[in-house]
């Protein structure tokens, strides 16, 4: 049975990038028959914004989704994902690492001197030089746990931006799967929900697309069942940046839910009459539910909302 999720981080209200993602993940989930899940991304706790949580599910109400099952919460599944790096650890797939990020840098900097090449960037900033691979250097005490990468091309078909390939080794090198906060790694915890509620398929923004090779293979390493992929673009404002709250998005206005589902179907690609540009959300989402068609969605990362 297919079932999606949608799963908002409430370190602040949603916007419109963030209404981009959901609807498309609901669609697509209804219009196969399928159920949707809501789950709360609040591992990171720094960044959790009081009362967020409760705004988003009000918000998601009143543009008219409803969702299947309870809401889970990432901040109360510690348990689980200490069992999966336990499983990991006894199979000898991570490491303890000792390492500050101003050490990767300067280490990075001087291996590649030394080898006479450039620093080597990774999809994500430097990539790891595996310093702590063979065990912590002395005086060290490990800060996180590191999982062990090769040179494995990590292959999936994205359902909306076709054939993706990443080497780990050289596009992340061993990523941190519990962080030196004591926090567990975003990577790690969203494969432990994913396969707790049994999501066959993950239909999200294009600014995770680069997170998925790391998210399959920890399903491989896990031993967990692989999970179908679809990254739709994110909306991007006029300096071409993702609409988030770090870019200070407006969050979604309520009173005029149906307008800007029009809008947000429309950036999708869906061929949404003019007519219904000012119907209520219902009229809109009865629409949606008739007409989706994923294939649709431009293949392409982002859209800036001024062009569209």
């Amino acid at each position: 049975m297919y079932r999606g999720r949608f799963a908002p981080s409430p370190s602040g209200p949603l916007h419109f990038g963030s209404l981009v993602a959901a609807t498309a993940s609901y669609l697509e989930a209804r219009t196969q028959g399928g159920e949707w899940l809501v789950r709360m991304e609040d591992l990171d706790t720094p960044r959790v914004v009081s009362g967020a949580a409760d705004d988003i599910l009000r918000t998601l109400e009143a543009y008219g989704f409803s969702w299947d099952g309870p809401v889970m919460y990432q901040s109360q599944r510690n348990d689980a994902y200490q069992a999966a790096l336990a499983s990991l650890q006894a199979q000898g797939l991570v490491y303890p690492c000792g390492c500050s990020r101003k050490e990767i840098a300067d280490s990075v900097t001087l291996h590649s001197a030394l080898q006479g090449h450039s620093v080597l960037q990774g999809i994500e900033g430097l990539v790891y030089p595996g310093t702590c691979r063979h065990g912590l250097p002395a005086g060290k005490q490990a800060r996180a746990w590191r999982v062990l990468t090769d040179s494995r091309a990590i292959q999936f078909v994205d359902a909306v931006q076709g054939l993706q390939s990443q080497r780990l080794d050289t596009a992340i090198g061993d990523f941190v799967l519990k962080r030196a906060d004591g926090l567990y790694a975003y990577q790690l915890a969203v494969v432990v929900d994913d396969a707790e509620q049994q999501i066959s398929h993950v239909l999200r923004g294009a600014d995770l697309l680069d997170s998925t090779a790391r998210q399959r293979y920890l399903q491989q390493l896990l031993g967990l069942s692989q999970v179908h992929y679809a990254h739709v673009p994110v909306a991007s404002n006029a300096a071409g940046e993702k609409l988030s709250k770090q870019t200070l998005a407006s969050p979604l206005d309520t009173r005029n839910a149906g307008t800007t589902l029009w809008h947000c179907l429309c950036f999708l690609g869906q061929r949404v009459p003019q007519a219904l540009q000012s119907a209520p959300s219902g009229e809109l989402w009865q629409w949606a539910l008739t007409h989706w068609k994923l294939e649709q969605v431009a293949r392409q990362r982002s859209i800036r909302l001024d062009t569209h």
